[in-house]
Formats: structure tokens, C-alpha cells, sequence
């Protein structure tokens, strides 16, 4: 059931006399509270603030945004996407998936 269904039923309960306007404001404190995302995870947060970098960047700006979001200096990913390119070429492969998906600043 979503939240608008349910406030809509508190408000017919409050309307037909169901609920006092005391238990009805309690009741919409509470279904208003237990919508709110609890404190994620710092590994989901930090892959949703993931960014490609303007400033630094070679081509498309994701090594930049990587290691503006990990805290590891770019050219330390650019030799891991480097690396992975020449043995397998899976490097590239990311690096494009990457600049495709990932927004810029």
C-alpha cells in the first residue's frame, strides 16, 4: 500500500469520526517519519555521489571522479584501467560503460 492510500484512509477514519484529530495527527507523524530512508550505507552513497570530474580528466573525466569518490589519487586508476585494457580489455570496456552512465558534475 503507498503512503498516499494510507494517509487517504486516516483522513475517511478521521472524516467518519474514526479517529480523534489527535490520533489522527499521530498517526500521520508516524507514517511520514517511517518513509524516511534510514542512514544508508557509506558504500551505496558513495557510488550514488559517484561523478565524472571537469577538472580532472583525460578524456572522459571518470578515473577524476573515482578518485575524487575514493579518496585514491586518478593516475593510480588510470594505470588499473590501463592495466586492465592490456590484459583482457576489460579495461576499456568499463571505462566507456563508465562514461556513459556515470553523470558529470
Amino acid at each position: 500500500m503507498t503512503l498516499s492510500d494510507e494517509l487517504s484512509k486516516l483522513a475517511e477514519l478521521r472524516a467518519s469520526g474514526g479517529l480523534t484529530e489527535e490520533e489522527f495527527r499521530r498517526g500521520k507523524e508516524r507514517l511520514l517519519q517511517s518513509e524516511q530512508a534510514p542512514p544508508g550505507d557509506p558504500v551505496v552513497s558513495a557510488v550514488n555521489s559517484l561523478r565524472r570530474s571537469r577538472n580532472d580528466r583525460w578524456f572522459g573525466g571518470v578515473c577524476g571522479g573515482i578518485a575524487r569518490s575514493t579518496g585514491m589519487a586518478a593516475w593510480l586508476w588510470r594505470l588499473i584501467f590501463s592495466a586492465l585494457f592490456i590484459f583482457g580489455g576489460a579495461g576499456l570496456l568499463l571505462y566507456i560503460l563508465l562514461w556513459i552512465f556515470v553523470p558529470s558534475e
